[in-house]
């Protein structure tokens, strides 16, 4: 049985925070500041969960969030004269959201299952994998640049999991598809599901469906 965990959530709009993946985060609202304060006296993490769309009317309670979201450790931090910080978090896993935990924090916290991956194995992966590393040189090449990292980050991965989540982070901007994309848990599937994203990503670029 998968193990729960009690966790601070950092609600943020229109941001997926995937697993294999560093965040920069600047904390200026008290409520959060109290909660980095606290996380680092323990074990330093926290989830970075997505707003439900229309959370601006209840921002300042409690809005709804997504079910899923990334889990991930503060690994850097700079505590500013002015009690802000600036953070570095390294994406550690997904968990799901079971339910919110009474607190007397100004901060929410919930208990949230970690949730594992399936369909490393699966048939497919291997040529979806090379799909997606097309699709990102195809894509850099159509905006006229080269971006090192990723390519270096591409060339470097020998596990799935690790290339979609990294891709989808720097690659994909639209909120709906990101979150799908980190709630999707076989390994299989989600390439499948970036491949596509890839693809009318491209498209969009040139004018032209995507090329195996």
């Amino acid at each position: 049985m998968a193990a729960q965990i009690s966790i601070p959530i950092f609600p943020l709009p229109d941001l997926t925070f995937f697993p294999h993946t560093m965040l920069p985060l600047h904390i200026f609202e008290a409520r959060y500041r109290a909660m980095v304060t606290d996380c680092l006296s323990r074990d330093k993490r926290l989830a970075v969960v997505g707003l439900r769309p229309g959370y601006e009317a209840t921002y300042e309670g409690k809005p709804a969030v997504y079910p899923v979201s990334g889990v991930g450790r503060i690994v850097r931090w700079e505590r500013l004269a002015s009690g802000r910080y600036n953070l570095l978090l390294r994406g550690e896993g997904r968990v799901r959201i079971d339910r919110e935990l009474p607190t007397d924090t100004l901060y929410r916290m919930v208990a949230a299952t970690r949730l594992a991956e399936t369909g490393a194995e699966g048939a497919a992966v291997p040529t979806l994998t090379a799909r997606v590393k097309t699709r990102c040189h195809q894509i850099l090449s159509a905006l006229g640049r080269s971006n090192e990292d990723l390519l270096t980050m591409m060339e470097g991965l020998d596990q799935p999991a690790e290339l979609c989540d990294q891709v989808a982070s720097a690659l994909l901007s639209t909120a709906t598809t990101r979150q799908a994309l980190l709630e999707e848990l076989d390994i299989e599937r989600r390439l499948e599901r970036l491949t596509v994203a890839l693809d009318d990503l491209l498209s969009q670029l040139t004018g032209e469906g995507g090329r195996a």
